[in-house]
């Protein structure tokens, strides 16, 4: 099924997304990617090097009469989000991605997709093995690990790097130019309980909170799109105020910078509230599906009557302190740039939640593009889960990308951009965490700006790129390159 992707238009670049698509690169799992990527700029005869920390550089000489040019620095990173729908089986630590074209859109079976941030990765391989293109001298950075820490960006060996601009390829509107992005940092809420025995005369049941979108917890936070975590928070929270409601597990989320769409629970009520609680919970639940109903329309709710019981639940005061805690920590935006028009300033994604056999675990990233108000939050955050008896941990902060009106590629860009468009490039920051902040800390005199093609879906099984916008995209980076100003 991948041979059509190959097909594509430019299928340089897509020829080249989809050999690397066959090459598993989960997060924190690049090994083989990288080995891929080494490999692809020796095959070329090009300079190719691995830092400590497992960021590849390729570097490709100016071409003819490009010489004079300042040199370029493609910036994409090889990790890929590894998300997959409950009823697909895949390994990603084995598999290759499984493509087909839907219309306009490149899409994935079940899982991601990997155009965050594959389709950036594919680009720069097409120009370092071009033989028409013209071009300053490129220096490309494939980076490692940005999508759960950026310790690539953060551990990257600043002296195999010695570019003047960088265009970083990680952004998903091709009518957009970013010239500023969010900073976060990751917080893990700790607690140990001691659990009791189940008490005779319960019933189990096992309550799943699925269908949601899920997506990206920085660029689609500001949609109001429905968070399992929350939901399962909320269903509990009722059942325990008003039937005694005991939680034996809870299984929330996956992954930081997702936003979750699925969490599952094992509990066990008193057999005597068997009727009212089975009635009211169905009230409960059709008004939550309504009130997400614009937005979620595919929610669904499940009540499952369990034949075994669990063993163990957590107790009363115990979960007291749990419901609340979560139902007092913030999820979603915080507050709103009041720079840029439409801009989410400060967010919060309560991305996991892990509850059983004792243990308490909550994952969070909290964003903002304003480090004061990002710790506002993060403080926020950590009061709620202190409260509730949590030892709390701020890890894998990061800086924002603070914008710089003035580049002088930006300049460059936005000409190319009207003159092939007949209209003005959106000249913005976003809310996502790009790598432009942290790179920026390594070379503060690099002129950066970020851009890509049209993705959807980013981190959920629901990702997609359109083939209409790759084309665009292309045409907009090998000019761009053609007309890099002068040393």
């Amino acid at each position: 099924m991948n041979q059509s992707i190959r097909e594509l238009q430019p299928q340089e670049l897509w020829n080249h997304f989809a050999d690397l698509n066959a090459v598993p690169r989960p997060s924190k799992k690049e090994e083989q990617v990288i080995e891929f990527m080494m490999d692809f700029g020796k095959q070329l005869g090009l300079e190719t090097h691995k830092d400590p920390i497992g960021n590849v550089i390729i570097k490709k000489p100016a071409t003819a009469g490009m010489e004079d040019r300042k040199t370029v620095v493609l910036q994409s990173h090889l990790d890929m989000v590894h998300q997959k729908n409950n009823d697909t089986d895949f390994d990603f630590d084995t598999q290759g991605i499984e493509m087909y074209i839907d219309g306009d859109w490149v899409k994935a079976k079940g899982t991601t997709l990997g155009a965050d941030n594959g389709i950036g990765v594919a680009t720069i391989m097409a120009v370092l093995a071009s033989n028409t293109m013209q071009h300053p001298a490129i220096e490309a950075l494939f980076t490692i690990d940005e999508e759960t820490g950026m310790t690539g960006a953060m551990e990257l060996d600043g002296s195999l790097i010695s570019g003047d601009i960088l265009l970083n390829l990680d952004t998903e509107e091709d009518d957009e130019i970013d010239i500023g992005c969010a900073g976060g940092v990751d917080i893990t809420a700790e607690a140990e309980y001691d659990e009791e025995d189940t008490p005779e005369g319960s019933l189990a049941y096992k309550i799943t909170v699925k269908g949601l979108k899920g997506g990206h917890s920085g660029m689609d936070i500001h949609k109001g799109l429905g968070n399992a975590n929350k939901i399962m928070n909320r269903l509990l929270y009722n059942g325990y105020e008003d039937f005694g409601l005991q939680i034996s597990e809870i299984q929330g989320g996956s992954l930081r910078n997702a936003i979750p769409r699925e969490s599952v629970s094992n509990i066990i009520i008193a057999k005597l509230y068997q009727e009212a609680f089975e009635y009211d919970f169905g009230l409960l639940i059709n008004e939550i599906k309504e009130e997400f109903s614009t937005v979620e329309p595919d929610l669904t709710i499940e009540v499952e009557s369990l034949e075994n019981l669990p063993a163990k639940v957590m107790p009363p005061m115990a979960q007291f302190y749990v419901v609340r805690g979560l139902y007092a920590a913030h999820n979603g935006v915080y507050k709103m740039s009041a720079d840029f028009d439409d801009l989410v300033e400060t967010s919060n994604n309560i991305a996991k939640v892990e509850v059983g056999n004792g243990k308490i675990t909550i994952q969070c990233l909290t964003r903002s593009s304003v480090e004061t108000s990002k710790y506002d939050l993060a403080n926020a955050l950590r009061a709620a889960f202190e409260l509730m008896g949590c030892e709390v941990t701020f890890s894998g902060a990061y800086p924002g990308w603070t914008p710089n009106p003035n580049s002088g590629i930006l300049k460059v860009a936005e000409e190319i951009y009207e003159n092939q468009n007949n209209e003005k490039a959106k000249v913005v920051a976003c809310h996502a965490g790009l790598e432009c902040g942290i790179l920026g800390s390594h070379f503060p005199e690099m002129d950066m700006i970020s851009f890509g093609p049209t993705i959807r879906g980013a981190h959920s099984p629901d990702e997609r790129v359109s083939v209409n916008s790759v084309q665009k995209y292309w045409k907009f980076v090998t000019e761009v390159l053609n007309n890099i100003p002068k040393q």
